[in-house]
């Protein structure tokens, strides 16, 4: 990096950088396909309910915040607002578009059934289908905010490579458009988000990392049962190298993933300490903010410092402030010092 010393320029940075944490709000669009045969159409119509209802009844997603588009919109689910038509998801996006703020975290979840012909995946939905090349251009319709796309159908694995990028967290219940099985991928990632068994750190949060790799071992787990071949091998990407990992990695995927978490204003996001926090819980909370902001300079300075030392400064910062989210919500458990 040229110019002023590293350190100086960050610390002048912090100087500037503002506390934006507590005005990120999340937004859902939950998008379910064709299921074909009536066992997949109620378990694709189960699997976005569920998500639905979590998103707004466990992390405080507001209900006008959350678009459930499904296969049959007089299906028996209150949380539907309409068909999952081509036309019916571009308008979700615009209308998000139009109402997220710049900081907001934009959550995309598509079920259904995938396929994979000339080199092209798609979602299979009611009318066009759609491809990963035109989630792209709907994602790029977001801008600069922060998206967590899910494709849990089969054959989704193209979509790493089409929607990463700066600031996304892409998962796919499959490594390729070739493998092409129903996935089963789906229904333990909703169960990351609707049930307990994803917190592994016992925070009182899941995030994207929790929940991914939560459903990619009970994924495997389902297979072992049966002592059938595992056809479906789930990938991530939120380092925008458009490289899926089965694993977080120093230095390559992860960082993002494990700091990314529904209702981001109420969870990630919730700077202020309780008016009755004790001395030591406030501390907690304003190295939180500090942190915080470390990331939000960090990322000011990315374009100009070299892209490894970048990864490694954020990898370590966004594990610190996992760590100190931790600290935060094992103290408001326990009510201590």
């Amino acid at each position: 990096m040229s110019g002023r010393p590293w350190g100086a320029l960050l610390a002048a940075l912090l100087l500037a950088a503002p506390a934006r944490a507590q005005d990120r709000a999340s937004h859902v669009i939950i998008i379910g396909g064709i299921g074909g045969e009536p066992q997949y159409q109620q378990a694709f119509l189960d699997w976005g309910t569920r998500m639905a209802k979590a998103s707004i009844e466990k992390y405080g997603v507001p209900g006008e915040n959350v678009i459930f588009l499904a296969e049959h919109a007089g299906a028996s689910s209150p949380l539907i607002d309409g068909r999952s038509t081509k036309e019916a998801v571009q308008q979700a996006f615009r209308d998000v578009g139009a109402r997220a703020g710049a900081d907001d975290l934009v959550f995309i979840l598509l079920i259904g059934h995938g396929t994979f012909l000339n080199g092209e995946s798609r979602i299979n939905l009611p009318g066009p289908d759609l491809s990963a090349q035109d989630f792209a251009a709907l994602v790029q319709s977001l801008g600069s905010r922060r998206v967590v796309l899910a494709n849990v159908s089969s054959a989704s694995g193209e979509f790493v490579k089409a929607i990463s990028g700066p600031n996304r967290i892409v998962i796919t219940a499959t490594k390729s458009g070739m493998e092409r099985d129903q996935a089963r991928f789906g229904r333990f990632f909703v169960d990351a988000f609707a049930s307990d068994g994803a917190d592994t750190d016992k925070d009182g949060a899941v995030s994207m990392l929790e929940a991914f790799l939560y459903a990619r071992q009970e994924t495997v787990r389902s297979y072992e049962a049966e002592q059938t071949l595992l056809t479906e091998h789930a990938v991530f990407d939120d380092n925008g190298d458009g490289a899926g990992s089965a694993e977080a990695a120093a230095g390559k995927d992860g960082a993002l993933a494990r700091v990314t978490f529904l209702g981001m204003a109420a969870v990630v996001a919730g700077t202020e300490a309780p008016a009755n926090a004790s001395p030591a819980l406030k501390a907690l909370y304003a190295q939180k903010r500090e942190i915080e902001q470390q990331i939000e300079a960090l990322k000011a300075m990315k374009a100009n410092m070299d892209a490894a030392r970048y990864e490694q400064e954020l990898e370590r910062l966004v594990t610190d402030l996992a760590l100190k989210q931790q600290e935060i919500r094992r103290m408001e458990r326990g009510g201590g010092e």
